[in-house]
């Protein structure tokens, strides 16, 4: 992948990302970009109360990776790392 191109890319996860980062960190928690591999596979990290939230799985794939689809649609899928 191209350097400006994973640049924009980032900072297109990024904005998405700042769309849910509100509801997120009225409930204590927040999420961080870690990286966007060549085969388009995101990877954020889960941080405060959504580090171990049972619920955090339904937040990964029903807010925050459909935040970043409508931003970035060709993202394959979105991965919480440790």
């Amino acid at each position: 992948m191209d350097k400006s191109y994973k640049k924009e890319l980032i900072n297109r996860v990024n904005s998405a990302i700042e769309t849910v980062r509100p509801y997120l960190k009225a409930d204590g928690g927040d999420v961080e970009l870690v990286d966007i591999t060549d085969n388009m596979i995101v990877k954020v990290r889960l941080k405060g109360a959504c580090d171990g939230c049972p619920f955090s799985m339904m937040t990964l794939k029903a807010g925050i990776e459909q935040a970043i689809r409508k931003n970035v649609p060709e993202i394959k899928e979105l991965q919480a790392v440790e």
